[in-house]
């Protein structure tokens, strides 16, 4: 029997709780599937750096490279200045294993309601290819009192981008903040590249790219070209390049237009919120990190969500979806494919649905009522 070790960080707030569910339908169609799955806990999040002063340690990294795919829950506590975890846990596995590709679904499921409301499963249904490690999130940036020097590296897996930066204002109350946007020309294309190859692999014929070129003219330029020049490769999928307001738009407007739309990282992070609204809400929508060659990482888009912990009303969906992605990412496409189906089975029932959905079932009923759907099938 082959075995998949999976190293899984529960995080904070609903993250322990969500994935306990997701564990609980991937242990349940590994069986019904004839494969096994190992799991290593990793307790990174609030309660151990507010103990111990540690967020993950250059050792814990290196053990996590040995791992295909790591399973996430989702950090952030209100005890813990924000960015600290956010910066420290999530960005720095991102980074660390230069995960470039953010993927985001975005399709309304069967039994769900729209907040575009005459919208149905068939208008809504494409995914978003976000770039995922550089763009205004390269971390680099800050605050200034009238004049700084400062030295930074954006260091990734297999490059360095080093600037030397003199900044000084004049007037005013001379105190003022910088962040750096990066785009270098290998981080476009070779996220660029993946979206057309997803497209291509899935039978799709429409990739979108979204920048803001005419306003942020250097930085969107080098996208915009990479997009361009990569578009060639694949004569066959239809093309079309969108500012990002007129994106915004039309994803509420008609979001049938599209089948993949690849992002430069901070736009693609706020449109694929926007996706998960007019998919039926965060609860329902999952993501993966991948590195196509290295360890990947799967979560749900939602956050810690500290005031509905332990409440035990936290919708496990969009993390047993993102546990269905993973076990693609795996090479296991049938057991994500009845993961997929048994929630969407249970979503069309309605008798068992969180209280974001209109219903009064608990987290683990959710995920009870997807192993029930799943093994009935089997």
């Amino acid at each position: 029997m082959v075995t998949y070790n999976i190293a899984c960080i529960p995080g904070d707030g609903i993250g322990p709780e969500v994935i306990a569910e997701g564990r609980k339908v991937l242990d349940a169609v590994s069986e019904a599937e004839g494969f096994e799955v190992n799991w290593v806990d990793y307790n990174f999040g609030a309660e151990r750096y507010l103990r111990e002063g540690t967020l993950v340690s250059e050792e814990e990294l290196k053990e996590l490279s040995n791992f295909k795919a790591i399973y996430f829950g989702a950090v952030g506590d209100p005890r813990v200045r924000p960015g600290i975890l956010e910066r420290g846990i999530i960005l720095k596995l991102r980074w660390y294993f230069d995960q470039y590709v953010n993927l985001r679904p975005v399709r309304l499921l069967n039994g769900v309601s729209s907040a575009l409301g005459s919208k149905t499963p068939a208008h809504i249904n494409f995914v978003c290819v976000r770039e995922n490690a550089e763009d205004m999130y390269s971390g680099l940036g800050s605050s200034v009192v009238r004049s700084a020097k400062a030295s930074m590296v954006m260091s990734r897996s297999k490059y360095q981008v080093k600037f030397d930066v003199d900044a000084s204002m004049i007037g005013g109350d001379e105190s003022f903040a910088y962040e750096l946007g990066v785009i270098t020309r290998l981080g476009a294309e070779r996220v660029i590249k993946y979206a057309f190859n997803y497209a291509q692999n899935n039978g799709l014929r429409r990739v979108a790219s979204v920048d803001k070129a005419n306003v942020m003219t250097n930085i969107y330029s080098i996208w915009r070209d990479a997009f361009e020049s990569t578009a060639k490769m694949y004569p066959q999928i239809q093309t079309e390049e969108l500012y990002v307001d007129a994106a915004a738009m039309l994803f509420v407007r008609e979001p049938e237009r599209f089948q993949v739309v690849v992002l430069p990282n901070l736009f693609g992070d706020i449109l694929t919120d926007l996706g998960a609204a007019i998919q039926g809400g965060m609860g329902l929508a999952p993501s993966a990190n991948i590195n196509p060659e290295g360890t990947s990482m799967f979560e749900p888009i939602h956050g810690s969500a500290p005031p509905l912990a332990c409440k035990k009303v936290a919708n496990p969906i969009a993390a047993i979806l993102a546990g269905g992605m993973m076990l693609d990412h795996l090479g296991r496409r049938e057991a994500y494919n009845s993961v997929a189906r048994a929630v969407e089975r249970v979503l069309v029932d309605g008798r068992v649905r969180t209280p974001d959905l209109g219903g009064s079932s608990t987290t683990s009923e959710v995920g009870d009522a997807v192993v029930k759907e799943l093994l009935s099938r089997v």
